[in-house]
């Protein structure tokens, strides 16, 4: 049975009435009042509490949906989206986002390759077709539950990473232990069908969708760091981009 929230909606307010109840039930979700799993209240039954069109009660929920908040799926209804990790427009590892959240971090490597080769990711990265590159692949986990797979490939210079230090340490925080720091990067964001692979892993339905993003990195002189390709579950993860006016 879905709680029913206690909203206010001023109708003098020049602020859209479908922004007010979506910021309203935003709050209920970020004080604990509506918990990750929680149904939610029946677009219909929350438009005729309100006195509110039900395009208007619709908007506010897409809006939602949109940011990760809330979740549609067919048969089970509007629930309550688990945790969602934003992912900042700025040169960080989910493994920092993590704990910067505090959330705790987890890693299996499932690839760890140190001479593939990939015209592809050298091409990105500025490098002839030929090179021998690093390829690592990992499952990346928030507090046990698997939210993304990583795969990345590195030029030669990384090929002494190790098993044991991927699964204890984030990418980016090995590299800067290694004097190496990315400084600029093109991303990519994205969304597609999870693969039978992708499903099994991040425990997906085919119907469920994944958000996906490249990034080729550079360091300050403009050697190449690194080239990503990503895959995370959409009701866990998010990206917040900031954009400035040129």
């Amino acid at each position: 049975m879905a709680a029913e929230i206690p909203l206010v909606i001023d109708r003098l307010s020049p602020v859209p009435l479908y922004h007010q109840l979506a910021q309203q039930l935003t709050t209920a979700i970020e004080s604990g009042q509506l918990k990750p799993g929680d149904p939610f209240e029946n677009e219909i039954a929350l438009a005729e509490r309100l006195q509110l069109s039900r395009p208007t009660v619709r908007r506010a929920i897409a809006e939602m949906v949109a940011r990760g908040l809330l979740v549609r799926r067919r048969g089970v209804g509007t629930t309550v989206a688990n945790e969602v990790i934003h992912r900042r427009d700025e040169l960080t590892s989910l493994y920092d986002d993590l704990q910067r959240q505090g959330r705790t971090p987890g890693t299996q490597v499932l690839t760890l390759e140190t001479e593939t080769y990939d015209d592809r990711a050298a091409t990105a990265m500025n490098l002839p077709v030929a090179t021998p590159l690093v390829l690592i692949e990992r499952l990346r986990l928030a507090d046990d539950q698997p939210i993304g797979i990583l795969r990345n490939w590195l030029p030669p210079a990384f090929s002494d990473l190790t098993m044991d230090e991927l699964t204890a340490h984030g990418l980016y925080e090995l590299l800067r232990a290694r004097g190496v720091r990315p400084a600029v990067a093109h991303q990519t964001i994205g969304a597609r069908s999870p693969g039978s692979k992708e499903q099994r892993l991040l425990r997906l339905t085919k119907s469920e969708p994944l958000l996906t993003m490249t990034r080729k990195a550079f360091d300050s002189a403009g050697a190449p760091v690194e080239f990503g390709d990503h895959c995370y579950r959409a009701d866990q993860y998010a990206f917040d981009i900031t954009v400035y006016e040129r």
